[in-house]
């Protein structure tokens, strides 16, 4: 995969995270602590610098109280 199409997925998934934390009225410090990650981290991952873990997928989508799957729509 070309380092373009990478990005572009990264700042997409991190867009949806953003706007289904939004949605449920939670701040990325919030998020953070119900799913035992750093909060600068969920910040990189909304912006898309991050290359997020498929256990890391699973954790915050368990703390939004939503499947997996959605944050991959």
């Amino acid at each position: 995969m070309d380092k373009n199409r990478e990005a572009k997925l990264k700042k997409e998934f991190g867009q949806r995270l953003r706007t289904i934390r939004q949605k449920k009225g939670m701040s990325q410090e919030t998020l953070a602590l119900s799913c035992e990650l750093d909060r600068s981290y969920i910040g990189g991952v909304e912006r898309g610098e991050r290359n997020i873990s498929l256990v890391n997928i699973h954790k915050i989508a368990e703390a939004l109280g939503i499947e997996s799957w959605e944050l991959l729509k």
